[in-house]
């Protein structure tokens, strides 16, 4: 993207983190500029909620230092660190309104009362979801429930935006709409972002550059940089064109290569005789 870059700025510094004998990731070294959207991509146990967590601080890690701004947050706990989350099941509380939900995080940090239901308001406006602050989570469809959950990590004005895959449990339509919504709001915010996500085309459309994790123990591979239009410029028929789905597959390729999927397609075409 080519919009000029606020938010704040992200380093992991030789970030490694043990689970036992088990290494989850070794010595992850990141720089992620203010208002980048990095997605982290790979096979499953290469690590990438891990690091989403260290970042958060759920999880201590072994080895390694986490720093906003050029300082160490690792003796932070979760809710001092200036993070945003947003999970993939949503993770609303059923027995609030979706003003109330959105208004928590505000409450949890004893933000005046006077400024807690201007906010709500602004974020709600943002998310296309101003008549819905009197109803709850129940009452809302699935990508509904997902814009509220990002109304409320927005909320905060956090520092670091973290998406844990928030759409992979969304229909195709309903997640085609998110990404188009997520990339407006992006780019009128401004935020740094660490999205996990599996769908390399989902990674390719939102992101800035896109991390490829090997596994066992989880490791950065490499780094591939985004070239497309900025965020109010990418339009779903992007993801038709030859540079987008030229970068899609070289990704793809290189995910199956770490995860040693490739092989496994190889075997079952010398097997089978069939183009898989």
């Amino acid at each position: 993207m080519t919009e000029s870059r606020s938010g704040h700025h992200l380093r992991l510094e030789g970030v490694t983190h043990h689970f036992g004998d088990f290494t989850a990731v070794r010595d992850i070294n990141l720089d992620i500029a203010g208002g980048e959207l990095i997605a982290l991509l790979g096979p499953s146990g290469c690590g990438k909620s891990t690091l989403l967590r260290i970042i958060a601080g759920f999880i201590e890690q072994s080895q390694g230092s986490v720093l906003f701004d050029c300082e160490p947050v690792d003796h932070l706990v979760p809710n001092r660190r200036g993070v945003g989350i947003v999970f993939q099941n949503y993770a609303l509380f059923p027995h609030m309104t979706v003003g109330a939900n959105v208004a928590y995080g505000l409450e949890a940090r004893r933000t005046a009362k006077e400024k807690i239901g201007p906010r709500v308001a602004e974020m709600l406006r943002l998310v296309h979801m101003e008549s819905y602050a009197g109803r709850f989570p129940r009452q809302l469809s699935g990508g509904q429930q997902q814009r509220i959950a990002l109304a409320r990590a927005l909320a905060v004005d956090p520092k670091i935006l973290l998406l844990d895959e928030p759409f992979g449990a969304l229909d195709a339509q309903t997640r085609e709409v998110m990404h188009d919504l997520t990339l407006h709001i992006l780019a009128l915010e401004k935020r740094t972002i660490v999205f996990v996500t599996h769908d390399v085309e989902e990674a390719v459309y939102l992101a800035d550059r896109v991390i490829v994790l090997a596994p066992s123990p989880g490791r950065i591979d490499s780094v591939w940089p985004i070239s497309l239009p900025p965020a109010l410029d990418r339009t779903q028929d992007l993801k038709r064109s030859s540079e987008f789905l030229d970068m899609e597959r070289q990704i793809l390729d290189r995910i199956r290569a770490t995860s040693g999927l490739q092989k496994d397609i190889d075997a079952l075409r010398r097997l089978t005789g069939h183009i898989i």
